[in-house]
């Protein structure tokens, strides 16, 4: 596990770069205000909007979720236990006010980074926006 890219995947920097084309400016691996030991891969501090681009593996895709064969019920615990801090992670974002989106490492980035633009705009301009964004991409997965 140590092994594991904690930043710079390659579905990460594909997102970055199309926020970039788009004239986003943001904070990359950025720790998490008021939530401890917790960084999203994407911040954008002003408008309050966090992104997160989660690995099929790690934080158990419904499309891609594999458990190794090998110690399989300490796996289940393991990504059991990354699903609840995502949550919880979202929980808390949302209660201080904070937008979150998360997109699976599969997705379109370039569709994630339309989504991520739509939202940052919706945020800075104060329009509530409420039901425009999918429901996959509104603080869930």
């Amino acid at each position: 596990m140590a092994r594991q890219a904690r930043r710079d995947t390659s579905p990460e920097l594909l997102l970055r770069r199309a926020l970039h084309r788009r004239g986003l400016r943001y904070r990359v691996d950025a720790a998490l205000p008021g939530v401890r030991r917790r960084r999203a891969d994407v911040l954008f501090t002003r408008a309050r909007l966090a992104v997160f681009v989660d690995g099929c593996f790690w934080h158990a895709c419904p499309e891609h979720v594999t458990v190794p064969a090998s110690n399989s019920q300490w796996w289940r615990a393991k990504l059991d236990a990354n699903i609840a801090r995502d949550r919880d992670t979202d929980v808390r974002l949302e209660a201080a006010g904070w937008t979150v989106l998360r997109f699976w490492e599969h997705a379109d980035m370039d569709a994630a980074a339309a989504v991520v633009h739509d939202a940052w705009s919706r945020r800075l301009t104060g329009s509530d926006g409420s039901g425009d964004l999918p429901p996959e991409h509104s603080g869930g997965l």
